[in-house]
């Protein structure tokens, strides 16, 4: 009979230390899941049971909650459906619903405070809210394989951001699958963060960056936005392998970027965006779709590239000088090049331009570079882009005889970029016939 007792004093041992510090499941009529969070010790794990947990909640200290297929947080319609106040808090495989729509408050499917450092999101649904990851003052977060779906009801601006970020050091963006929001990703004020094969469409922009140093843009992929990736006043970035498809006004945008890789990505089929008549938005006068557009940006390695199947594969203007442009390849494009000022670029390095698909000259070398340089432009470019109504005289007698002319006389050629060594074949993004490719530094290299 003693024995038995020891045993029953074990087993009951066993069965607080369960319930103190994990394996607690939990179902819909168990009583109000706020209870059993705040009853929790920290570092407890607490799974869901599936059906629907209604309110919304708050973690205020390490845990894990995870749920099983099936179990929804429905957050009502006010406030956040999670808010975390404590560092360590891991959040996985749940479906997070119906937070509230006040955007100056920063509702969200998970609003993390100030000092939620390591927060981890793994494997949720978001619906029908209005942030969905709102990260803010903490360090190293990871959101990883996430899906989220804003509501095409509401107006994209009046959307929310799918993952927003403000002054966070470090973290993994990975994986997520991003729809009808805002901003897919928006970041601001942050420091070493990384962008990974992430899948991004249906929003304003797919990745938009502000005053963010040292990241890494590797890997994604976006279609159906109004720019794929709006880089702006930020330096260090490396913006790797990523894929922009039937973007729209932009593939990849540049604003005051500087000391920057843009390599081996593949941008194709942008084209300017009209919005629906008298609807939210309309195209801008003049706008056009842009595969690469480069601002005031300076001293930035631009290689391996394809720019294809766009109204403009590549706009450099205000400043942009001192970018080393070689190696990509420029298919296509109704317009190859439109270059903003009278200073005179040169787009080869060590022997190696571009290719471009309208490229008239020979190889009698047979060495698989052009015999003569390539100009993508003349005074007569520079006429239209300053008077885009004369494109109407665009193949007139008198447009046709100023182009010979250029060509037969180089001393009325306009200074503008000039590739001396143009490619006869175009290099592969990402691939080994990539003239160049830089490696990302902290990748083994093979």
């Amino acid at each position: 009979m003693k024995r038995l007792f020891s045993l029953l004093g074990g087993c009951g041992l066993l069965l607080l230390a369960s319930l103190a510090f994990g394996g607690l499941r939990i179902a819909p009529g168990d009583g109000p899941l706020q209870t059993h969070i705040d009853a929790a010790a920290s570092g407890s794990e607490l799974t869901l049971a599936p059906g629907v947990y209604t309110g919304s909640i708050q973690i205020d200290k390490p845990l894990t909650l995870r749920g099983e297929p099936g179990a929804i947080l429905d957050g009502e319609g006010s406030g956040d459906v999670i808010r975390v106040r404590a560092p360590d808090v891991r959040i996985e495989g749940l479906t997070l619903r119906n937070s509230g729509f006040n955007l100056t408050d920063m509702n969200a499917a998970i609003h993390a405070e100030r000092g939620a450092h390591r927060l981890h999101v793994e494997d949720n649904a978001m619906h029908n809210v209005a942030f969905g990851v709102w990260l803010w003052h903490l360090e190293a977060p990871s959101v990883i394989g996430n899906r989220y779906a804003g509501s095409t009801a509401v107006r994209s601006q009046d959307r929310g951001d799918a993952i927003r970020l403000y002054n966070i050091d470090g973290g993994l963006i990975a994986g997520n699958d991003v729809r009808d929001a805002r901003d897919a990703i928006y970041v601001d004020t942050s420091r070493d963060l990384e962008f990974r094969d992430n899948r991004l469409r249906d929003s304003r922009f797919g990745i938009h960056y502000m005053f963010t140093h040292g990241g890494r843009i590797v890997g994604n992929h976006t279609s159906g936005t109004r720019a794929g990736y709006a880089l702006m006043m930020s330096r260090d970035l490396q913006v790797v392998n990523n894929r922009s498809e039937r973007d729209m006004n932009y593939g990849i945008l540049m604003n005051y970027v500087n000391y920057s890789t843009i390599a081996d990505n593949d941008i194709r089929g942008i084209t300017a965006w009209h919005g629906p008549a008298g609807g939210e938005h309309g195209v801008t006068l003049g706008a056009e779709g842009k595969a690469l557009f480069i601002y005031n940006s300076q001293s930035n390695e631009i290689h391996g590239n394809r720019l294809a199947d766009s109204e403009l594969g590549i706009h450099l203007t205000a400043g942009s000088e001192n970018n080393r442009i070689h190696g990509n390849a420029f298919i296509d494009n109704r317009q190859q090049v439109m270059y903003v000022a009278t200073r005179t670029q040169e787009w080869s390095q060590d022997g190696q331009g571009n290719y471009w698909s309208d490229y008239l000259g020979w190889d009698l070398a047979g060495d698989g570079i052009g015999d003569t340089p390539y100009e993508p432009n003349d005074a007569v470019d520079r006429l239209l882009w300053r008077h885009p109504e004369a494109r109407l005289l665009l193949h007139s007698p008198a447009v046709v005889a100023l182009r010979w002319v250029q060509r037969q006389f180089p001393i009325f050629r306009a200074q503008g970029v000039q590739d001396s060594a143009p490619l006869m074949h175009a290099p592969i993004p990402g691939g080994a016939h990539s003239p160049g490719k830089a490696p990302i530094p902290g990748e083994a290299q093979s």
